[in-house]
């Protein structure tokens, strides 16, 4: 048998091929459970709701002032003519906000929302929710930034936002805008008060007093209100700081206090500013102590035939240099009133009737010594 090949040939092994399978198998698997083939078929119908519990506290104070005073926030629109190819068309001017200020139809907003109505005749719309109604402007104070306008027609069972005070407001507190910004009616913001007594300069004169807020005010959150946690009126946002003309967390807002001076003068007819003919140092200067008054305005020129000339108001003269030649009055007060400065002046006169008298007190003065005067003075 030696030297002849073996008729039995080993039989090879299976393992490889198995293995090979095997390693197949699994890399199908791993691909098709990457693809999601073997997840679960989603589920159909709607997911369970899942108890929300109550709101928090400062939730509930936020929704019910908003469903509170919303509907007494309106959306205003002014119109202007233009002479197109088809004819003349009305187009949308300009937009803003407002608040109902009494029952009777009374919608207070800025200055600046209505400036065209006032200026070139543009057209005035009101909206109040779903309704729209022609507006009329009954005053305007532009240096205050506060325009009263009447709803022609208005319907009934309004609401009026309630009234807070703006002199004992703190930084910190919690605030609320409601307003139109970009034409989306009625939207809130939240904040707090960031500063008070803020100035700014505007178009028509610098702005003082102001009530600074970081809550989001933009374009068209003009003349809306600024309410406190109790839903009362502290403010009307008035404007923004922002160099992109977007909101910047800088937003300003008349104080109440203001408005609620300012407008019942302007529904009455009274809001014209009245003036005793004379031209002031918008400045205080110290005055004889002896006289009951530590400083005043020093009066500067009186006008021809206004009252102050006909009480005898004495002005000072001044060379070049601005040294004093002759000496004149200082007014300490108004009746009864401290006038510190022009604002002091105008503040006390803001209101006043054409030909009412008002006792002026002045300290007439020779340069060492000082005599306080009073003098019954018309105003113009």
């Amino acid at each position: 048998m030696s030297g002849h090949p073996s008729p039995y040939r080993p039989r090879p092994s299976p393992w490889p091929t198995v293995l090979a399978g095997a390693a197949l198998a699994l890399g199908v698997f791993v691909l098709l459970d990457r693809n999601g083939a073997f997840a679960p078929a989603p589920r159909v119908e709607p997911r369970p709701i899942t108890p929300r519990g109550d709101l928090m506290e400062f939730e509930k104070t936020t929704t019910s002032v908003f469903e509170q005073y919303a509907p007494s926030v309106v959306h205003i629109t002014t119109e202007a003519l233009a002479r197109t190819m088809f004819g003349v068309q009305r187009y949308q001017e300009g937009t803003g906000t407002g608040f109902l200020w009494d029952a009777a139809g009374t919608v207070v907003t800025n200055y600046h929302v209505v400036k065209t109505v006032v200026e070139a005749r543009s057209r005035l719309k009101v909206a109040l929710g779903d309704d729209l109604y022609d507006g009329a402007v009954v005053g305007t104070s532009p240096k205050d930034d506060i325009a009263v306008l009447r709803l022609v027609a208005p319907p009934k069972n309004l609401v009026p936002i309630p009234i807070g005070s703006s002199a004992d407001l703190k930084v910190g507190q919690f605030v609320l805008a409601i307003g139109n910004p970009y034409g989306f009616d009625r939207s809130l913001s939240t904040g707090i008060i960031s500063a008070l007594n803020r100035s700014i300069a505007t178009d028509n004169a610098p702005m003082t007093g102001l009530i600074q807020t970081d809550a989001a005010i933009n374009p068209g959150n003009s003349g809306g209100p600024l309410l406190d946690s109790a839903g009362r009126l502290i403010g009307m946002n008035t404007a923004i700081y922002s160099p992109s003309g977007t909101s910047a967390g800088i937003g300003f807002a008349v104080p109440v206090d203001r408005i609620n001076e300012v407008v019942p003068s302007l529904l009455d007819g009274t809001s014209a500013q009245r003036h005793m003919g004379v031209t002031i140092l918008d400045r205080s200067v110290r005055v004889d102590r002896s006289t009951g008054f530590a400083a005043g305005v020093p009066v500067l020129g009186v006008e021809k035939g206004a009252g102050a000339e006909a009480a005898g108001v004495k002005p000072f003269r001044l060379d070049r240099q601005e040294n004093v030649v002759e000496w004149g009055d200082v007014i300490v007060a108004v009746d009864d009133a401290p006038v510190r400065s022009q604002a002091d002046l105008q503040r006390v006169l803001r209101g006043r009737k054409r030909g009412e008298q008002v006792r002026v007190k002045v300290v007439r003065s020779d340069g060492e010594r000082g005599e306080l005067l009073e003098l019954p003075v018309s105003l113009k």
